[in-house]
């Protein structure tokens, strides 16, 4: 049997030194086992530390999408550490500017509707009570007036009475002090990751058994080239659709065009669902604005024209179909991880897919060689 080649960091033995190669013995039963026993670990730390493990998954997934860029800049003498700290800047900057632009947006919208709340019900109150009464006798009671009083009195007091409330109950605290360690946490993470992110992957390449190392290493190139250009390629569709979406509700005349095209953008990323976000978000945002079905109408159109897009253009342009993640089958492990896992399993859900199909290809290559197949 020939054996495997050292890890990239071991040296190669001098030659006065005689190296004698064992052959490697039939793997027994209780080999197996160890597989299974350390895979059952890993599910059940998932399972029961999902709470603490989110602030280094999600560090974990933002080293994994800057340290190309690190190792871009190590090939050209720039240190790991002085590049870590440029993509932490730049994403830093990058996230600080989105909720610069749209911390004020949402609130302006989220106060307008507030304010606008009477008027809409009485609006629906000026339709639907004639039916009512005529259909079933119901008659409804409705005083304008005071509802807007309740809402011009409350509005200014909301936010310091719930701010009381959360910081006089422990648990509130307890959550608000979780949130913080947790933002604390990611960037710390992604620094040590992004500095350390080739040792780490020698580490693991070490601990991979020897006649396995050659199939594992094929199997993890392919991996990383399906995360790699999946990511990439949703990252590219986010961000054609958020312009599309923002510029296009402009036209529209939609007043919160920005935030609310920018978010739907940035939320394509869960299939389905930042879609179906955002169609709520601009309906409400129509609903606040405009009287009648012409504006609803536009923001229906906007919205479908971008689902066309996204799936017939941009996903198979950007994405590529032999990726071979099927949005079907993304929905299925974000919702299954998600149910097992937790929000851990969220974030483990397209690293455990691609892991999957890869291996569900090396496995059916291994049985079209078999003699099953033939």
């Amino acid at each position: 049997m020939t054996p495997s080649s050292p890890p990239p960091d071991v040296a190669p033995a001098s030659s006065s030194e005689t190296i004698v190669f064992v052959p490697a013995s039939r793997l027994g039963p209780q080999n197996y086992l160890w597989v299974v026993g350390a895979v059952l670990v890993v599910a059940a730390l998932l399972h029961w530390l999902g709470p603490i493990l989110t602030p280094f998954l999600i560090g974990g997934m933002l080293a994994y999408v800057g340290s190309p860029a690190v190792s871009w800049m190590a090939k050209r003498r720039v240190p790991r550490t002085v590049g870590a700290l440029l993509v932490m800047l730049v994403a830093l900057v990058l996230v600080l500017g989105l909720i610069l632009v749209l911390a004020p947006l949402v609130h302006n919208e989220f106060s307008l509707l507030v304010k606008r709340l009477p008027e809409l019900t009485a609006g629906l109150y000026a339709q639907f009570a004639p039916w009512l009464e005529e259909k079933f006798g119901l008659q409804l009671q409705f005083d304008l007036e005071s509802i807007k009083q309740l809402v011009a009195e409350n509005l200014d007091s909301a936010q310091a009475v719930s701010l009381k409330v959360l910081t006089g109950l422990k648990t509130g605290g307890l959550l608000l002090v979780g949130i913080l360690i947790n933002l604390v946490l990611i960037p710390v993470v992604m620094f040590y990751l992004l500095r350390d992110w080739s040792r780490m992957v020698r580490r693991l390449d070490e601990l991979v058994p020897r006649r396995w190392l050659a199939k594992v290493r094929t199997m993890s190139h392919e991996i990383d080239k399906v995360l790699g250009e999946f990511l990439r390629g949703q990252l590219s569709v986010m961000a054609v659709l958020a312009i599309y979406y923002a510029v296009a509700l402009t036209i529209a005349g939609l007043q919160f065009a920005l935030p609310i095209g920018i978010l739907t953008g940035l939320l394509v990323f869960i299939p389905y669902v930042g879609f179906g976000l955002g169609l709520i978000l601009g309906l409400l945002a129509a609903l606040l604005q405009w009287h009648g079905w012409p504006g609803f109408a536009a923001v229906l159109a906007v919205y479908g024209i971008g689902q066309l897009l996204e799936g017939y253009v941009l996903v198979p342009w950007l994405v590529g179909n032999r990726i071979g993640l099927h949005p079907l089958a993304v929905i299925f492990a974000l919702l299954a991880f998600g149910q097992l896992f937790g929000f851990a399993g969220v974030l483990l859900a397209l690293p455990v897919s691609a892991a999957l199909l890869v291996g569900l290809r090396h496995l059916r290559a291994e049985y079209h060689e078999s003699p099953l197949y033939r």
